[in-house]
């Protein structure tokens, strides 16, 4: 007969497994089967494009023309922009430029001030 885990929750040793999942009867707690990897997954690193490390907060300059989609606006060389946020997807800032507003870049097109 095979050892099951108890219970994370209430601590009932009466646990089965379903599918990739144990589950509780008592409480009807269900966990995942192998330990979480997610949580032990070493945080992205969001890296400018001269290869700088980038946090919340950090101030960057804008390294070439990007034109706004959706608009004629474009921000220009050179333009600081403070305060920076980083996100997951596939742009990797987002933040707030004066004259343009709400905007999301990519790391590649800009360099910690």
């Amino acid at each position: 007969m095979s050892q099951l885990p108890a219970c994370p929750q209430c601590g009932s040793e009466y646990t089965y497994e379903d599918g990739m999942q144990f589950v509780c009867p008592e409480c009807a707690h269900e966990w995942p089967k192998v330990a979480e990897a997610d949580a032990t997954e070493v945080a992205k690193v969001v890296r400018d494009a001269v290869g700088n490390v980038l946090q919340d907060g950090d101030t960057v300059t804008v390294i070439k023309d990007l034109k706004v989609k959706g608009s004629s606006l474009v921000v220009k060389v050179g333009t600081k922009v403070k305060n920076i946020r980083l996100v997951d997807g596939d742009h990797d800032i987002d933040c707030k430029i004066d004259g343009v507003g709400a905007m999301g870049l990519k790391s590649e097109f800009v360099k910690k001030a």
